[in-house]
This record gives structure tokens, C-alpha cells and sequence, in this order.
């Protein structure tokens, strides 16, 4: 197949989201009668070979400007909602919308603690029991994990019925937490406690007292079915072409990812 042919094929098939399409409808046929036990939610770093998109000037403001210092005794200023308390009121076209695509630079904590970026994008997945992925979405290498988690949620909701979310302390988050119960589901996430050091302590002190009296905590049972969504990570990455991305651009580096994970989910 001369190779200009091929690459008008491969955008074509970009566009449409036939890769996409195709995995929807091998989980709908598979799996989407069942119940599934839990899903598992996690994201997955993406490099690729193009420079990072500029970031656009801000908007000149339309408010005027807020006054500085503290607010006055009794004075409540209007606070902007946050993207994940608009998310609970969003339908997913909306959610979708404010996602970032763009290629750009994103940083994490490795599991040694140090911190490592890469230029690229980031692929949010959701996996059921048994290793199947459900549902994917790609955004820009900076956005946090925390902002996709409801629209993933919605998008694999409405693909399978499930009944926990299990997810890691980047998704520790109180609209999160309130949005998976209202979906039926029980969230289960690993807590961050941030600069709460007493609830640290006391968490600490209640794993002691379990082990003591041999105790098992039957929440860290259910959490430990989320390495089944680090090894999805995986064999993507090394086995169906996650580290070897050649094509620019969001729409054709997503089409990349959901035929390696197409035939991921086939096996």
C-alpha cells in the first residue's frame, strides 16, 4: 500500500472514531449485560514527538477587579465553581468540552518520589474485573487525574453496570466521592490526606490496631484489585504500541492508542 494512501486511511479512520466504535461495541457485546464488580481508574502518561502547543494568552477580564487583601467581617465574595463541581451539573459533551487536548508538558511523582515529565498527552482508562478496558479517554500530558475521573465515570456507566470505583489519592476529592454514589456505585479511593497530619496519625494508629488483633480491613481488600489497571497500563506501553507513538496530533494519537487497545481487550 503506497505510504500516501495508507496515511489518508489512518486519518480517516481517526476522524470517524472508528477504533473507538469498534472497542464500544466488543464491551457492549461482551460485557455490557453483566454486572461487573468494580472498575478500576487510572491514567497513563503518552510521549510524543511534537513540541508542546504555546499556552493561549488569558482572556482580558469582563469583572472588575476584585478588591485585594482579606474580605471585610461578614463580607462573603462570590467564589468561581471549581471544574469538577461544574462537572456534576455538565452532561458529557459539556465535561468533554473543557478537557484539554493539546500536546503539552506534564509532571508526576514516580513510585521512588521523584518527580519526572514528559512532553505528550495522557490516556485516563477504565478497567473492569478481568482486565477488560472499558473506556478511554486522552487530554493534554497537564491535566490531573481528578478532572477526568466523572466523565470517565459517566461515559463507562453508561456502557456497563458496575459497582465499585476504585481509584487512587489523585482522586481524592469530595465531588468525586458524591458523584459516584449518586451513580449507584460505592467509591473506594486511597485518602489523601494532604496537610491533614492528625487524620494521618489516626488512620496510621487504626491499620496497628487491625493487624494487632489480625483484623483485615475489607476496604484495602477491595483496593487491591487496582494493580489490575497499572498492568493494563503496562501491556499497552510494551506490548500494543503505547511507547512508539509516530502520529501528531490528539484525534490521531487517541486512534493510535484504541487500536493497540482494541486488540488488548480482544485478548
Amino acid at each position: 500500500m503506497p505510504p500516501a494512501f495508507a496515511g489518508a486511511s489512518f486519518e480517516e479512520f481517526a476522524v470517524t472514531e472508528l477504533a473507538e466504535r469498534m472497542h464500544a461495541a466488543l464491551i457492549a457485546r461482551s460485557i455490557g449485560a453483566r454486572i461487573v464488580g468494580c472498575v478500576a481508574r487510572d491514567a497513563i502518561e503518552i510521549d510524543a514527538r511534537e513540541k508542546p502547543a504555546k499556552k493561549a494568552d488569558p482572556p482580558p477580564p469582563t469583572d472588575p477587579p476584585r478588591p485585594r487583601g482579606r474580605p471585610k467581617k461578614g463580607e462573603e465574595r462570590p467564589k468561581e465553581p471549581t471544574r469538577l463541581e461544574r462537572q456534576v451539573t455538565q452532561n458529557l459533551n459539556a465535561m468533554l468540552a473543557e478537557l484539554s487536548t493539546v500536546c503539552d508538558v506534564g509532571t508526576k511523582k514516580n513510585s521512588k518520589g521523584y518527580k519526572t515529565s514528559w512532553t505528550g498527552y495522557k490516556l485516563h482508562i477504565d478497567v473492569a474485573d478481568g482486565q477488560i478496558p472499558v473506556c478511554c479517554l486522552l487530554t493534554s500530558a497537564s491535566v490531573h487525574d481528578s478532572q477526568v475521573a466523572i466523565p470517565l465515570m459517566t461515559m463507562t456507566g453508561q456502557r456497563i453496570a458496575y459497582l465499585y470505583d476504585i481509584m487512587d489519592a489523585a482522586y481524592d476529592a469530595a465531588a468525586i466521592a458524591t458523584h459516584s454514589r449518586a451513580c449507584g456505585h460505592v467509591p473506594l479511593t486511597d485518602p489523601n490526606f494532604r496537610a491533614d497530619t492528625a487524620a494521618k496519625t489516626e488512620r496510621d494508629a487504626e491499620v496497628r490496631r487491625r493487624a494487632l488483633i489480625h483484623l483485615p480491613d475489607p476496604t484495602k481488600l477491595w483496593y487491591n484489585f487496582r494493580t489490575m489497571v497499572e498492568r493494563i497500563n503496562g501491556r499497552l506501553k510494551h506490548e500494543y504500541g503505547g511507547r512508539f507513538v509516530r502520529v501528531r496530533g490528539a484525534i490521531k494519537v487517541k486512534s493510535h492508542l484504541m487500536f493497540g487497545m482494541l486488540a488488548l481487550t480482544v485478548d
